[in-house]
């Protein structure tokens, strides 16, 4: 069966349902934007010209969508050839959704949930058949227009050739980079990303007990392991402690057990307390860090001191030489002992999370360069610190070598990557060409 795409029927009308809709219309595609008002779908087609910045770069593109309400015209589903349901994060929503729809839509159509975290099994579990057969994830991040990564999901009964549309709509028209996960909690970008985040609170603690300045972590988790500069603690200011207690939560219950994550999926004892007493990031003024702007119309940043319990003026840091690099980690010292806690700990999670994710270390990689704005992706880490240095350090911590690390061990190469980055090494020990992406 053809699984051409040439139409976009979006479902819900919200930031990601917006931002798809606008970036269809851009490209030139029919589009329905279906919310639960008229009034709410004006909004969001408002939002789609008008917003900071706006998803339709091109004036006049917007006359592609066509609006409508999910009670009044879910039935026009029919006339589309993808129909996306980007309703909210909620499971008994998307259920129900999903239960109106299906009777609706045309055969052959494509269908897909927008979800950052929630299984396609638990959305599609005691569906029609032809339902599980034409739907997966696509997990596009915010804001749609702007970053790169889409992470593509295939349910246990979805067809190729639904991947395939997908893939080849969303990576040549829409301009995503597609990374090819599977049906597993929070995918791979924000299985990797949020443990970093949720993990990395428990061990700064300590080094914040030991001396270190919050200044000094994030000096740390930006410019020498190759992130993005800011840093540890503003990254989370950025998302909010909200999002990521609601991160932490579906992380607990959908967690396999044994999993290295699953002692990391509360905040420290401070952290809780900003979260209950709103303390949330940027969106409320302030979080880890805040800005104030003076008088005189100046502006002060102060840190929220997670050890003294209060706000005190940033203080700027500056790093010696030998802290400039990933190979920090297998150094000596304060600042080594917790980048190799953090970032040595995301590496050693990532390593083991293949086949659990996905198939390969490419697809890893992919996730948290395009979705996380890391240089390099945990693999592409390793090949720079070297994976036998790696795994030396791991033994002689007594720490478990992960699983692709063993794989490596076990074939007897140096290197995840060889040929200049179009071979990469596979669950099976052999290399294999670098799939374009």
């Amino acid at each position: 069966m053809s699984r051409e795409i040439n139409s976009v029927a979006v479902l819900g009308g919200g930031t990601m349902g917006s931002g798809i809709a606008g970036l269809c219309a851009e490209r030139d595609k029919k589009v329905l934007l279906l919310d639960v008002s008229m009034e709410a779908a004006e909004k969001a087609l408002d939002r789609i010209v008008n917003g900071r910045p706006p998803a339709i770069d091109t004036p006049g593109k917007e006359s592609n969508i066509t609006l409508g309400t999910l009670e009044d015209d879910l039935e026009k589903i029919a006339d589309y050839d993808w129909v996306c349901e980007a309703v909210i994060e909620d499971l008994a929503t998307k259920r129900d959704l999903f239960e109106r729809l299906e009777p609706l839509r045309r055969e052959g159509s494509v269908v897909t949930t927008n979800t950052s975290g929630i299984p396609l099994r638990s959305i599609t579990e005691g569906m029609p058949e032809r339902l599980k057969r034409d739907i997966a994830v696509t997990h596009f991040f915010n804001p749609v227009k702007i970053m790169r990564l889409l992470e593509l999901v295939p349910g246990e009964e979805t067809t190729p050739d639904i991947i395939e549309a997908l893939s080849g709509f969303c990576g040549g028209v829409l301009g995503k980079g597609v990374v090819h996960a599977k049906d597993t909690v929070n995918f791979i970008g924000n299985r990797i990303g949020c443990y970093w985040m949720l993990m990395g609170l428990h061990q700064a603690r300590e080094a914040l007990d030991g001396g270190l300045s919050m200044e000094t972590v994030d000096s740390l988790m930006s410019g020498p392991m190759g992130l993005p500069p800011t840093g540890f603690y503003g990254l989370i200011d950025l998302i909010g402690l909200d999002v990521m207690d609601y991160v932490g939560k579906n992380l607990a219950i959908n967690l396999p057990s044994g999993d290295m994550g699953v002692g990391f999926t509360a905040f420290p004892v401070a952290e809780q307390a900003m979260l209950e007493r709103g303390q949330l990031g940027r969106k409320t003024g302030g979080g880890f860090y805040r800005v104030t702007k003076l008088d005189d119309g100046s502006k002060t940043k102060e840190t929220f001191d997670l050890v003294k319990g209060d706000w005190r003026p940033f203080q700027p840091t500056e790093l010696g030489e030998d802290l400039q690099s990933l190979d920090v980690m297998l150094g000596d010292g304060m600042e080594a002992e917790l980048c190799w806690r953090i970032m040595g700990g995301t590496l050693s999670y990532a390593a083991d999370l293949i086949p659990e994710i996905s198939d390969d270390v490419v697809n890893v990689d992919r996730a948290m360069r395009w979705g996380f704005a890391w240089g390099r992706g945990p693999f592409e880490m390793l090949d720079a610190i070297g994976p036998k240095r790696f795994i030396e350090k791991t033994k002689a911590d007594g720490l478990h070598v992960p699983k692709m690390l063993a794989v490596l061990q076990d074939a007897g190469v140096v290197s995840f990557y060889r040929d200049g980055g179009q071979q990469f090494l596979g669950v099976d020990g052999a290399y294999h060409p670098v799939p374009k992406g």
